[in-house]
């Protein structure tokens, strides 16, 4: 029993994981958008967007990998 429910916590953190990359995408996309002037804006909000993005489709799954990394591994 214990081991489904080892696999089913594996599973819910690579899911948060996969949709924090996601997420960063899609902030990412918009900043451009934004920046470039294909949505309303100003251009330092699209820049700060796409930072923010960026941040998040890179360092923010490693920073929960770290976090969620099994002991003695």
């Amino acid at each position: 029993m214990a081991d489904s429910r080892d696999d089913e916590r594996a599973r819910n953190r690579w899911l948060a994981i996969q949709a924090a990359r996601t997420g960063g995408a899609v902030l990412a996309i918009l900043g451009l958008l934004v920046a470039e002037g294909a949505i309303a804006g100003r251009a330092w909000t699209g820049y700060l967007l796409l930072a923010a993005g960026l941040f998040v489709v890179f360092i923010v799954p490693t920073m929960l990998a770290r976090k969620w990394r099994s002991p003695g591994s």
